[in-house]
């Protein structure tokens, strides 16, 4: 068992009142930490929202009913909880009318795309992202010296759970999780009996990493439009598998103002997509992937340390850029990220003139760990 960052939190808001919803891809470990912390307690019932017969149970609930099937328990963890209609009203029901009884909901997708009712648990929730294995998961349980052994593989392979706890098994597991588990959500809320179209929207994003994406381009290569395009991608995004990032744009009329780049939350789902799992020094997309990587670990670490930024990347129409832009607090801090150490880099000239209090930092294989622990 590797330890996971949410661990006290889960724990310090249990009894609280409030449904706490741990919210993340499949297979990104949501179970197991639950049976880690409440496996070998007694009070609690598990319902797997995966199971006909469980969401039959909340087809038409009452808390009469809900009290009944809870009986004695104390916590109730519901699994893949994104699977019952509405689920954000009936578990809203049994924290209004169920008092002492903590609710645990697990989603491998948004709880907005089950929910038809907006919000129904506002200021009735605590809600947490799990992610694959973060960097500094990984630090805690290996050592630095490992974890900078392991960098190319990392970025290769990815760090979902199984993934690392198989060593040297990673091509079949991630052809299994990209085969089925990636895309079981998404199939379920659109009807799609087969996901042709999916998979080459995910494999043209895959090839575009780290550059700026097209809705129209991608629906001319995939014969759709751009409305469709939109919402294929809202979808992956909404089940995980994906995240956009927004230009910057504020003061400069040459700033990119609706641009996008789109990311994967794991560089293993990213090269299973395309099938390529060469080692970094036989690839000619290695900056793109160094660029995910640490996007990708950058924003698990600012959300398991509840750190609250704004985020972009910045082109002008000259092509100045740069990767990655953070604000916290009024302060602009802006990221440029190379996997070449030996490459002389320098920040934009117009982009200091434009943002002069910015905090500027090139990140290398040799500093990233202080960005990421």
């Amino acid at each position: 068992m590797i330890n996971r960052s949410l661990e006290k939190q889960i724990k310090e808001k249990t009894g609280s009142g409030k449904a706490i919803i741990i919210l993340g891809g499949r297979q990104t470990g949501k179970t197991t930490l639950l049976r880690y912390l409440f496996g070998n307690t007694h009070d609690v019932l598990w319902l797997d929202g995966d199971e006909p017969d469980v969401r039959a149970v909340f087809d038409n609930p009452t808390s009469t009913g809900l009290k009944n099937m809870l009986g004695k328990k104390k916590i109730l963890v519901l699994d893949e909880a994104q699977r019952i209609e509405n689920i954000g009203l009936k578990l809203k029901l049994i924290t209004d009318y169920i008092p002492g009884v903590q609710v645990i909901a697990t989603g491998s997708s948004s709880f907005d795309l089950a929910n038809k009712i907006n919000e129904p648990l506002t200021g009735r929730k605590w809600e947490y992202r799990l992610f694959p294995l973060s960097f500094s998961e990984l630090l805690s349980h290996t050592s630095v010296m490992e974890e900078t052994r392991l960098l190319g593989r990392r970025i290769v392979y990815g760090s979902y759970p199984e993934v690392i706890n198989n060593p040297g098994n990673e091509k079949e597991i991630l052809k299994q999780l990209t085969d089925s588990f990636l895309y079981k959500d998404i199939l379920m809320w659109e009807g799609l009996r087969k996901p042709e179209k999916i998979v080459r929207l995910l494999q043209l994003l895959a090839f575009q990493t780290g550059s700026e994406v097209s809705y129209n381009e991608l629906g001319k290569n995939l014969d759709m439009d751009n409305q469709t395009v939109e919402k294929y991608i809202q979808l992956l995004e909404q089940t995980f598998v994906i995240f956009r990032m927004p230009a910057l744009s504020r003061n400069l009329r040459k700033e990119l103002k609706k641009s996008r780049k789109i990311y994967f939350y794991d560089n293993g789902i990213r090269n299973a997509l395309i099938a390529n799992f060469n080692p970094p020094e036989l690839r000619n997309d290695t900056g793109a992937l160094w660029e995910n990587y640490f996007i990708s670990e950058r924003m698990k670490y600012l959300h398991y340390n509840n750190m609250w930024v704004n985020s972009w990347f910045w082109r002008t129409t000259d092509q100045q850029e740069i990767d990655y832009i953070e604000e916290c607090d009024g302060k602009m801090h802006a990221f440029e990220i190379k996997w070449n150490t030996k490459l002389k880099i320098r920040i934009s000239k117009l982009f200091l003139s434009v943002y002069p209090d910015s905090v500027t930092t090139v990140i290398t294989p040799d500093n990233y760990m202080d960005f990421l622990r």
